[in-house]
């Protein structure tokens, strides 16, 4: 369930960083693609740190709501940092 709202949350920080970074934007669907896998990279990186579901599944909790919080900033910057990445190397390239 972690990695769904990873990767969600990172196609939704690859649009908005698209966005806001009009230079670095790749469309839509590039935008997309970027952020899942920044996304789901962003989560399992802050999983392997302990500070997500892993952390609050071992404690017995489960999923709450600060695990849910932490996957969707995780998720959100990941995908934003990958696009931003992506974009800085496009243009790079087309130079």
């Amino acid at each position: 369930m972690e990695l769904i709202i990873s990767l969600i949350s990172g196609a939704i920080g690859g649009n908005a960083a698209g966005g806001i970074l009009k230079n670095l934007n790749l469309g839509v669907l590039g935008n997309s693609i970027a952020g899942i896998i920044g996304g789901g990279l962003g989560g399992q990186i802050l999983s392997m740190l302990g500070a997500g579901g892993v952390a609050g599944a071992a404690a017995g909790g489960g999923m709450d709501i600060g695990t849910i919080v932490s996957q969707v900033a995780a998720g959100g910057v990941g995908g934003g940092a990958l696009l931003a990445v992506v974009g800085i190397i496009k243009n790079m390239m087309a130079k």
